[in-house]
């Protein structure tokens, strides 16, 4: 039995929810689902008090499932939770100093390549992996075409991991996995789903388990 190292992974991007309580409990069960290999921590609307106290509730929780915390944007913030990484969406000045700042304490990944040129701008910084999508850009039940070619023909002649956004349909996953990207990141398909954000992250294991092509060693 290969493990799920060898094929496309879940990241989970947290959900815009006001209820601090409600968005960590289902985080928590989120994470008892299956694999996930990180969690992306978007700022929305909260300022930076709420938005560090927001985070120093959730990043224990996530490392403690054994997935990376990445906060999105506030390396100040990232640090004082003591997270295990940023995602960059800025400018690509940005991107470079926070991957001269912090790594390799730090994993930083890019997000912001809306086309072939910009990924290839980022990718010459060497980010720890690129994002394509938006962190709330999954607004219909399929992953956006765009991300997905993006992503098939990142994965197919660059080296650094990638992230395709799916779709608010948990299905996304397995057709962001036959890009070849190496993660797929879900947020509505997970949570606020009726049938229960751990079931969903199991489901979506299984399905990945048993249809996502194989990486080659």
């Amino acid at each position: 039995m290969t493990g799920p190292e060898d094929r496309c992974r879940l990241v989970l991007i947290v959900p815009d929810y006001d209820d601090a309580a409600r968005q960590a409990k289902e985080l928590e069960e989120a994470l008892s689902g299956g694999d996930v290999a990180s969690v992306i921590l978007p700022q929305y609307g909260l300022d930076d008090q709420a938005f560090q106290k927001r985070a120093e509730t959730l990043v224990p929780i996530i490392q403690a499932a054994g997935a990376a915390a990445l906060i999105a944007g506030d390396s100040r913030v990232a640090g004082r939770v003591k997270a295990d990484g940023l995602h960059i969406a800025g400018s690509p000045a940005e991107l470079e100093e926070a991957i001269e700042k912090f790594v390799p304490k730090l994993i930083v990944g890019a997000g912001g390549a809306a086309d072939r040129h910009q990924a290839l701008e980022i990718g010459e910084l060497r980010p720890d992996y690129i994002f394509f999508g938006k962190l709330d850009g999954d607004i219909k039940p399929e992953a956006h075409p765009k991300n997905l070619a993006l992503g098939e023909w990142w994965a197919s002649m660059v080296e650094i991991p990638c992230i395709v956004v799916g779709g608010n349909d948990p299905a996304s996953a397995l057709a962001v996995a036959e890009t070849g990207a190496e993660f797929v990141a879900l947020r509505a398909a997970v949570f606020g789903n009726p049938r229960g954000a751990g079931a969903v992250v199991a489901e979506v294991n299984a399905t990945l388990d048993e249809k996502a092509p194989r990486f080659e060693a």
